[in-house]
């Protein structure tokens, strides 16, 4: 039977094999990692695109709205795209800006790169934008730089049929103008030496009197509890459950979207058996309850209809012992993030280990992201997971203190600041007198905001009060906060300077 080819727009649930695909393609260059494809698809998914033959990915496009100002000025590849991860989108953007394309050179005669500048065509009419505009590569100009005077007598060869080259050539067919070149445009490109020419597409039915359609309709609001959680003997792990369906059935009547628990809210267990053993034979024991917690929340998020960030939780990893959040949404999917930083105590006592991931979650708000409670103190985690694509952070926290706990309340709302995010916390409150690292708590839940005139005047849109059990409420607009992005007193996202820095997450081992 003959294969299917299909052109679509790209989904976080292809990442995986868009990655393995371009990197395959791309074997001469390092490739992405699955955090830049899926930051590209987060950023603007509409201008991204797969063509599938049958089940198999044999082409991939990436693209981003960006204003004219900037499309026209000299730039460089990581500059315009943040590195590769297209955070630099701007929804108000008159231009799309196309910065990857990957096409099978195994699949040649079906014309897979004019089905992709079709599809950028198409968009381009549906949202009424002014044109296209990219860099294009010029790789047959190492092959003829010692016959010319320059890249620009080169283009002119090209235009006039003289030269051949691949990629210009199919650009120039396409009816692309040449509007200049781009030096160190990509210093890795070597077969273009670095050069790239600057191309635009206009299109022909923009009117500038007419409004320019963007996106459908998204969702406005997300509803967020947190959980300021009591720590209390109990003896049973029904009374347990009982206790915290407690909670998300007040979530689910207020209509939560989201339900934050504390970290490791889970100890009180211990104190079914009420023994004082040493502390890494606590956390051990406490593995034991991991299915039946994963068990509990993942009914609770189905039956109350809400999103549950289940605190955290010890969970056996190998050999190792990790402190793992459970997200539990309310379709029925569990996702987990584990701790990437113990605390000094933690490892020292309580023998708990680091992960080596920070996973955007997908859910039906848009992708979100969870730090247990050290790990907000580390400022490339949280921007990792906004190259990503997040607008809410969700920070499970445990402390004993007023100084610990504000270093956690401090660096949360660090994080909401500079990357213009909503940032939740819950905390534990209360007392486990036989449960060693645990037996004393100080919290004040808070869910904070940027600092800026669209939010709360100190950046906290609502605050528990101190050590005491009670939840926190808060509609949190996502469109305000796009706003705020683009058009805020300060723009710490779009202000970023991608050519001098950047956050780069290695594979371990």
């Amino acid at each position: 039977m003959t294969k299917l080819l299909e052109v679509r727009n790209a989904t976080i649930e292809d990442a995986e094999k868009i990655q393995k695909f371009v990197n395959k393609t791309y074997s001469e260059f390092d490739g992405y990692p699955l955090s830049a494809i899926k930051s590209q698809i987060n950023s603007f998914q509409e201008g991204c695109f797969v063509i599938l033959l049958g089940d198999e990915i044999v082409a991939y496009s990436a693209s981003i709205l960006i204003d004219e100002k900037k499309a026209m000025v000299p730039h460089t590849w990581d500059e315009i795209t943040a590195n590769g991860l297209g955070t630099t989108h701007q929804d108000e953007g008159q231009y799309l800006y196309g910065y990857e394309t990957v096409v099978d050179p195994k699949v040649r005669g079906r014309r897979l790169g004019q089905r992709i500048y079709n599809a950028r065509e198409q968009l381009v009419k549906h949202w009424h934008l002014k044109g296209i505009i990219f860099c294009g590569r010029v790789p047959n100009f190492h092959k003829k730089y010692k016959k010319v005077k320059g890249i620009k007598e080169y283009i002119e060869k090209v235009k006039n049929k003289e030269f051949k080259d691949p990629v210009l050539g199919f650009h120039l067919r396409r009816n692309f103008e040449v509007i200049g070149v781009m030096k160190n445009y990509l210093p890795s490109d070597l077969e273009s030496m670095g050069y790239a020419v600057h191309l635009k597409w206009d299109n022909p039915e923009y009117d500038e009197n007419v409004e320019s359609y963007k996106k459908p309709p998204m969702q406005k609001s997300v509803r967020v509890v947190t959980v300021q959680y009591q720590q209390r003997s109990i003896k049973s792990f029904d009374e347990f459950a009982e206790i915290v369906e407690y909670y998300v059935d007040v979530a689910g009547d207020y209509r939560a979207d989201f339900l934050l628990f504390p970290e490791l809210f889970t100890m009180q267990l211990l104190s079914i058996k009420n023994e004082e053993v040493p502390p890494d034979v606590a956390m051990e024991n406490m593995t034991e309850y991991t299915e039946d917690v994963k068990k509990l929340f993942r009914t609770l998020a189905m039956k109350y209809n809400v999103n549950i960030i289940a605190g955290s939780h010890p969970t056996k990893v190998g050999k190792s012992v990790r402190n793992i959040s459970y997200i539990c949404l309310r379709d029925g999917e569990i996702h987990e993030q584990a701790k990437i930083h113990p605390t000094p105590d933690e490892a020292y006592w309580w023998k708990i280990e680091g992960g080596d991931q920070v996973n955007v979650i997908q859910t039906d708000c848009g992708p979100i992201g969870v730090l247990i409670c050290y790990d907000s103190e580390f400022p490339e985690l949280t921007r990792h997971l906004v190259n990503q694509g997040i607008q809410f952070l969700f920070v499970p926290f445990l402390t004993d203190n007023r100084q610990a706990y504000c270093r956690v309340k401090y660096c949360c709302q660090a994080r909401a600041i500079e990357n213009q995010i909503y940032v939740a916390m819950a905390g534990n409150v209360g007392n486990l007198p036989r449960v060693s690292n645990v037996d004393i708590q100080y919290a004040q839940s808070c869910i904070l905001t940027p600092c800026d005139f669209p939010f709360a005047k100190d950046g906290i849109a609502a605050e528990a009060t101190p050590n005491v059990e009670m939840v926190s409420i808060a509609d949190l607009r996502i469109d305000t906060l796009l706003e705020a992005r683009s058009h805020g007193a300060v723009r710490n996202l779009k202000d970023r300077r991608h050519d001098l820095y950047s956050v780069v997450w290695k594979k371990r081992g």
